[in-house]
């Protein structure tokens, strides 16, 4: 899928970063700051693993790396759906401003059409998932599609937040208004 930008200051905070550079351990008598980013690139790309992993996201041999703002991620998904909910949820990540998807999709019988690339639609200030609905599907009460294509990153159809990256599935297909 290749590079994908969002914004960097807006998103899910993982809980630690610069402000914790006394908890990261750089196993060097005298660490540079060089080493500090380092260590905490290192445990921000653990966290996004987890952070995967719980989502019960199908995917084999999941490897996050970060390095500042950009969050590279190989591995292979069981469906274009959670290829685009794992870019998402990484990408969704207070500090991130690129991801560079490098997931691959299993080919299997089981993928069907659902399983098309989505559009990606970045929230604006005042959006509601009934006011992207409209827009995308020409329909406003057909937001429970975008929420469910966003789960488990949404976890409540009323909390979306300017910034925030979401899949709209069928965009591409679907008659806007």
């Amino acid at each position: 899928m290749g590079l994908i930008d969002f914004i960097k200051n807006a998103g899910h905070k993982l809980g630690f970063g610069d402000d914790d550079k006394g908890a990261v351990s750089t196993a060097k008598p005298n660490p540079t700051p060089e080493d500090f980013r380092l260590a905490i690139d290192r445990r921000r790309a653990e966290a996004m693993e987890k952070l995967v992993r719980d989502a019960g996201l199908r995917v084999d041999g999941l490897d996050v790396q970060v390095q500042n703002d950009l969050a590279t991620i190989h591995g292979q998904t069981h469906s274009q759906a959670d290829r685009e909910k794992i870019v998402l949820m990484v990408g969704n990540i207070d500090g991130i401003a690129h991801v560079d998807d490098r997931l691959t999709v299993l080919q299997t019988a089981a993928n069907t059409s659902d399983d098309a690339p989505s559009e990606y639609y970045t929230v604006e200030k005042g959006d509601t998932l009934s006011k992207i609905a409209k827009h995308y599907y020409g329909d406003a009460s057909k937001y429970p599609k975008i929420f469910e294509a966003n789960r488990p990153m949404l976890t409540d159809p009323d909390k979306i937040y300017p910034g925030q990256k979401l899949r709209i599935p069928g965009a591409a297909v679907t008659q806007r208004a």
